[in-house]
């Protein structure tokens, strides 16, 4: 365990360490959801919607975007690794990005 010379620092890091136990949990969550989402259109228990199933994949995409993020602030620089360990999709690394809000008229 490191050790602090600030009670500031270990606080902090306490921090950090907690915003990224949940964006790891984010993630894996909106994973979760398209992958039940397909597997759920495949065994026909619901209908094939893309605009929900579009949804999906741009929510993980921002969550896995959220979890690098949140990996990079902290030094750990490595997109690649977080993809293979959580079974990242190619079209969610894609989709990866901050959420877009459409403009209204």
């Amino acid at each position: 365990m490191p050790r602090f010379d600030n009670p500031i620092e270990y606080q902090l890091a306490a921090e950090a360490a907690a915003a990224l136990g949940r964006s790891g949990r984010l993630l894996r969550k909106a994973l979760d959801a398209l992958e039940k989402y397909d597997r759920d259109v495949l065994a026909r228990a619901r209908r094939a919607d893309p605009v929900i199933r579009s949804g999906l994949v741009a929510s993980a995409g921002e969550a896995f975007w959220g979890y690098v993020v949140q990996r990079e602030a902290l030094g750990l620089l490595d997109p690649e690794y977080i993809a293979k360990e959580y079974g990242v999709p190619p079209e969610v690394q894609q989709a990866m990005g901050p959420k877009t809000r459409s403009r209204e008229p």
